[in-house]
């Protein structure tokens, strides 16, 4: 895509006040766009990576971990959204609800309520669902559910093995495993989180 704001099928689009927040000026294209998204998510991953001691399933964590994957290119990163979008619940309650999310998927590790994989899986769906951010919620939530695997005992996730920003196949299916989970049939997503 050569327009630096044209959205992928089954990408959330930033609000014009939203598209003010980009930082570096010398982005015109679509593509340098996410040259410069990549290599800030390489960087927060890598920080997220070092923070082994760090209670991940927390509201400080997740919104730590968003400012450093986008920091550099968007002067919202890292705050919650404050417009109502095609995914996601209503701004307001966003704070509650990931709170809510954040001390359940604790609960499912404590009491070991899934297997490992599942628990990462439910709590990646249920953070897509929330849509916290103004953009970069699947790429987020998909890390963190890779961090959280990690943490116990499990490989990260493969997610497709593929760039799931780009117009693909392999989204669709991704979309379409969301679609599943959000029937409670985490069947498809469990699949292609290891695909």
């Amino acid at each position: 895509m050569s327009d630096l704001f044209d959205e992928p099928d089954n990408a959330t689009p930033l609000e014009p006040e939203e598209r003010e927040g980009l930082l570096p000026t010398w982005i015109t294209y679509r593509s340098e766009l996410n040259e410069a998204e990549q290599a800030n998510i390489a960087a927060g991953a890598a920080w997220a990576h070092r923070q082994r001691r760090r209670d991940i399933l927390t509201e400080a964590f997740v919104t730590e971990f968003h400012r450093r994957m986008f920091g550099d290119v968007w002067a919202w990163a890292g705050e919650f959204r404050r417009t109502e979008r095609n995914i996601g619940i209503e701004p307001v309650r966003i704070p509650v609800e990931l709170r809510m999310t954040l001390d359940d998927a604790r609960y499912w590790v404590e009491h070991e309520t899934y297997p490992p994989d599942e628990i990462a899986v439910r709590l990646h769906h249920r953070l897509v669902a929330i849509h916290p951010f103004p953009n970069g919620n699947g790429r987020t939530t998909r890390l963190i559910a890779d961090l959280l695997a990690v943490r116990l005992g499990q490989e990260p996730f493969t997610w497709g093995r593929v760039n799931l920003t780009d117009v693909s196949e392999t989204r669709t299916r991704y979309i379409a495993a969301l679609r599943a989970a959000d029937n409670h049939d985490f069947g498809p997503l469990l699949a292609f989180a290891r695909s």
